[in-house]
């Protein structure tokens, strides 16, 4: 694949709502916008909070919306050898530690929490320099990506310069957890990796991931795709919106009796990409758009 190359990437725990569909509209327009290709990748690897039939309707909804991609739904689940072989990669640089640490040894840990954080930071109990006490080789342990202590400086396509010093937050971060599942960071730069991502379009909920991804881009020798993350939507009281609080999800509207071109004509119009209460399908309000509209996004929103 050349130019453009995107991806989106939903979880199959529900049915997508509105803001789920306006991300994937939107890495929709940006790929083709750009005479580019677009990737749908499965993120299934949280196998707990699956729900059957999830995934194939998540693909139905998106056909039924008008969005298509190219080649075969990427499934993340089937996937765990790619995983396994950066996860040994890294190690066999250092770059990777075992890590007893329960969340609440981490929340009680001297200087936890930190006012300055939404999260706790990890403090680098289990560093191999900290003298972590040895580990009993039947005891479950995260694996953790040793961050170095430098500033990473960024451009996001719609949030604009971006640094972050991973070592002040959040510290060295979870790649594999203590159930065997690889974690979020490590399966999702792989992927992007190996095929040749370019262009990451997703929810502003996600910035704070990028930095995270970009050190292990590179400590994997992969190209770093450019970011853009778009506004979260959000309902009457300027909730987001969210699949466990029962959002209007798509299998809602089409019940209603709501079409496609009115659904993307909903969406359009909540970035100012149409007027309110255009109908418009998905290459009728692409053949609108100017190549460059994602970045223009940032002054309208």
């Amino acid at each position: 694949m050349t130019g453009t190359v995107g991806r989106y990437a939903p979880s199959p725990t529900g049915p997508l709502h509105l803001g789920n569909l306006r991300t994937a509209l939107l890495c929709w327009l940006h790929a083709r916008a750009g005479g580019g290709s677009l990737l749908v990748r499965m993120d299934d690897l949280d196998s707990p909070r699956n729900r059957p039939g999830a995934a194939e309707r998540i693909l139905e909804d998106l056909r039924w919306l008008g969005l298509d991609w190219e080649g075969e739904v990427v499934v993340q689940s089937a996937r765990g050898e790619q995983y396994q072989d950066a996860f040994e990669l890294l190690g066999e640089a250092g770059s990777t530690f075992p890590c007893r640490c329960s969340r609440r040894d981490i929340e009680t840990a001297p200087g936890v929490p930190d006012p300055r954080f939404p999260t706790p930071r990890y403090p680098g109990t289990c560093r191999p320099e900290n003298s972590p006490p040895a580990f009993s080789l039947d005891e479950p342990v995260a694996w953790r990506f040793q961050v170095a202590d430098e500033t990473l400086e960024f451009r996001d396509g719609i949030l604009g310069p971006r640094r972050a010093n991973l070592a002040d937050y959040p510290g060295d971060f979870v790649i594999r957890r203590k159930d065997g599942i690889f974690a979020y960071q490590l399966a999702s730069v792989v992927d992007d990796g190996l095929l040749g991502v370019t262009d990451v379009v997703r929810g502003a909920d996600l910035a704070d991931s990028t930095a995270r991804q970009i050190a292990l881009f590179r400590a994997l020798g992969y190209p770093v795709p450019r970011f853009w993350h778009v506004p979260l939507m959000t309902d009457a009281a300027g909730m987001k919106l969210s699949k466990r609080d029962g959002a209007d999800s798509l299998n809602t509207l089409r019940a209603e009796g709501r079409s496609p071109a009115e659904i993307v004509g909903m969406l359009g119009s909540s970035l100012g990409l149409c007027p309110a209460g255009a109908r418009r399908d998905a290459h009728a309000l692409l053949r609108d758009l100017r190549p460059d509209f994602l970045g223009r996004l940032a002054a309208s929103v």
